[in-house]
């Protein structure tokens, strides 16, 4: 089993990127193939392994946060790996983690192929046990510095920590403290 590859993306589609190690190219499928876009950067893909009798499938996730909550995702009954995928894709880890965890049923139903039933399955299977995914360790570095203003304003992990994906990271440091405050006391 394959924990992780390093390498080199050279192409990438809708639904997967072929990352060169050692002149070898691994299809891998992702959540956002076009998470990847630097041609030169060497980049560490997290990986799952999925064989099955008349195929082996590679997929892979640029957080070990995002690969966990994956494997928590495809544990969940009627749930595979090519509908947890777009849950990745048009989600936060943080934000699934919290819609499970309070039940938020109209969140869980935004991601395709997601009804009723499935998103109850998945709060049914996940709820409570998803405690070891941490996400709070987001990747974009505007995050961190965000997360550590709303630490010195006093606000704890658990306060914060729903609100974080709400917030457009595109936005200067002090707009997104002043979103997330606004989120913070409604």
């Amino acid at each position: 089993m394959y924990n992780y590859i390093i390498g080199k993306v050279v192409d990438r589609t809708g639904s997967y990127i072929v990352i060169d190690n050692n002149g070898i190219g691994y299809t891998v499928y992702t959540p956002n193939p076009y998470a990847f876009q630097d041609e030169d950067k060497e980049y560490k893909v997290y990986l799952y392994q999925q064989i099955k009798e008349d195929e082996h499938l590679l997929f892979g996730f640029k957080t070990q946060e995002e690969k966990d909550l994956f494997l928590k995702l495809i544990s969940v009954k009627g749930m595979g790996p090519k509908m947890a995928l777009p849950i990745l894709a048009t989600g936060s880890v943080s934000g699934v983690v919290d819609a499970i965890e309070r039940e938020n049923l109209l969140y869980l139903k935004k991601f395709p192929k997601i009804g009723e039933k499935v998103a109850r399955q998945m709060i049914l299977d996940l709820k409570g046990k998803l405690g070891d995914v941490n996400t709070l360790d987001l990747p974009d570095n505007n995050y961190d510095e965000l997360v550590e203003v709303l630490k010195g304003l006093g606000y704890k992990d658990k306060e914060f920590k729903s609100v974080l994906p709400q917030i457009n990271n595109s936005l200067s440091i002090e707009d997104q403290v002043k979103e997330a405050l606004k989120l913070l006391l409604k």
